[in-house]
């Protein structure tokens, strides 16, 4: 901790941290529903459709999964199918952001539910007054409970309405979300999951998922309320926990596994805190083929002197439009 003390200013949070390095940068390069319909994701907005400039959400933290802010263009390299890539494009600037709230209402969240709200209402209050949401609840089936608002007293009063009960199609949940996503307004989007983990009653598959994760350019983030010392736990709900972060992990996203009930509402402001504090990166792609092709994103950092090694994540890739 030393380290820091001499060379980075503290600032303080709620009840979190962020560390800054001197010089925080600005833009310096170009500026970047129908839950029965299937959409259609190689339509929807997203870094795929344009390749004259890809945009890169990053955030960095620390070895204590504290953020890490202030960094430079300079810091990040950028590299697509193992190619270096020039960043012409550069921000740290907190920008409005489409969200959707994923709520889990199965009957294994029946005495998890009251926090879980206080979780998501803790959250919605970190929102910046251009954000717009909306709030998709699952059990045995997801449901779109509330189109894109800017009301957050409008998903409060929904969330407040809804029982605990039934199974758990989390995986159809997530697609409904970024069915929905494609009516957002904003080009910064993210999904955020409060879930007990596992799926056990959906119609789409893991496979099915990861897909639709690849085509859409949204960002998930997960509060997992795991009781790993439950042994009565289905095969499932076991799996829960690495199957959201692998998703996450896909999107740039994380999961924040939630050890105490009580510590629900802190971590849900700590994700509105690094959604709020994400480094934005543009490039123009070397390879300006349109042949619809997977594209690896690989981003590393040059920390300033003086820093522990510093954690970094980003989407994996995207896809090249097709013509």
């Amino acid at each position: 901790m030393a380290i820091y003390r001499q060379r980075l200013p503290y600032l303080a949070l709620l009840a979190f941290v962020v560390f800054a390095v001197p010089g925080l940068a600005q833009l310096t390069g170009p500026e970047a529903p129908n839950q029965s319909h299937e959409p259609d994701f190689k339509k929807s907005p997203g870094i795929k459709m344009n390749v004259e400039m890809a945009l890169v959400n990053v955030t960095v933290t620390d070895p204590y999964s504290r953020l890490v802010t202030g960094l430079d263009r300079e810091n990040f390299r950028v590299y697509e199918d193992g190619v270096e890539q020039e960043i012409s494009a550069f921000s740290s600037e907190d920008v409005p952001i489409s969200i959707g709230l994923i709520f889990d209402m199965s009957g294994s969240m029946a005495d998890k539910v009251e926090k879980a709200r206080q979780a998501a209402i803790q959250f919605l209050r970190t929102a910046n007054p251009r954000d717009e949401f909306f709030l998709v609840s699952f059990n045995d089936r997801a449901e779109l409970t509330s189109r894109f608002t800017s009301s957050i007293e409008e998903l409060e009063n929904r969330m407040m309405f809804t029982i605990a009960k039934g199974r758990t199609a989390l995986l159809d949940a997530i697609y409904l979300g970024l069915s929905q996503m494609r009516s957002a307004r904003n080009g910064k989007r993210a999904l955020l999951i409060i879930s007990d983990g596992g799926d056990n009653h959906s119609r789409y598959n893991e496979a099915d998922i990861r897909n639709f994760l690849k085509e859409a350019d949204c960002q998930l983030y997960a509060m997992g309320v795991f009781d790993v010392n439950d042994m009565g736990r289905t095969t499932e709900e076991r799996y829960g926990p690495s199957l959201l972060s692998e998703l996450a992990e896909m999107t740039g996203g994380r999961v924040f596994p939630v050890s105490s009930l009580g510590d629900l509402p802190d971590i849900a402001a700590k994700i509105g805190m690094e959604l709020r504090n994400q480094y934005v990166l543009g490039y123009k792609p070397s390879d300006t083929r349109h042949n619809g092709t997977w594209r690896k994103i690989k981003v590393k950092l040059l920390a300033p002197k003086g820093l522990p090694p510093l954690n970094v994540y980003a989407k994996t890739g995207y896809y090249a439009p097709a013509q």
